[in-house]
């Protein structure tokens, strides 16, 4: 949701107000959306997670090429869910440390039965669910090039541009920089 992120991370820059934010993305439509409520929801979504990151990220993502727009999207993704963030520690990270560089759909499985012995709600998700949330996590993977496509699921190792790795250092963001680098 590259395009709808940058537009969110400019009215988050200009601090819209409420009644201001209502006008940009129900009634200008400024993410182009066929609803009101599904401009609404992305909206919603992305504003989460450009606010679980430090503001100085937030230029980068609205003016920052596609490379470092999508890392530091990355980065709010990564802030932003702890299911993200486990996966990529406890899999993604851990599979590139053992030089072992193709994920396999049964690992997703197996992840989300670490994660239900933590919290049984987990349990509790469909078939459908499961399905869908590792089809997004493999497309945010493809994305920010931590993985060559969601077809051959082949792991390459990241390259986090200067300007991200910088940012996030000066955000006090380590842990999350290291994380993007696979080497949390």
């Amino acid at each position: 949701m590259l395009p709808e992120s940058r537009i969110v991370a400019r009215l988050l820059m200009a601090g819209a107000k409420d009644a201001e934010w209502d006008k940009a993305i129900r009634t200008d439509n400024l993410l182009q959306k066929s609803s009101p409520a599904t401009a609404i929801r992305q909206a919603r979504l992305i504003r989460f997670r450009l606010g679980s990151i430090s503001p100085s990220l937030w230029p980068l993502v609205a003016n920052g090429d596609k490379e470092v727009a999508m890392q530091a999207l990355f980065a709010a993704a990564l802030k932003h869910s702890e299911l993200l963030s486990d996966f990529v520690r406890d899999v993604v990270a851990d599979h590139v440390r053992r030089l072992e560089m193709t994920l396999s759909p049964r690992e997703w499985e197996q992840f989300l039965a670490d994660c239900q012995a933590r919290d049984p709600a987990v349990g509790t998700w469909s078939e459908s669910t499961r399905r869908k949330l590792l089809q997004v996590v493999l497309r945010i993977l493809a994305e920010t090039r931590c993985l060559e496509s969601t077809r051959s699921l082949r792991l390459l190792q990241p390259h986090i541009h200067p300007n991200v790795a910088d940012t996030l250092k000066r955000a006090g963001e380590q842990r999350l920089l290291m994380l993007m680098e696979l080497r949390a």
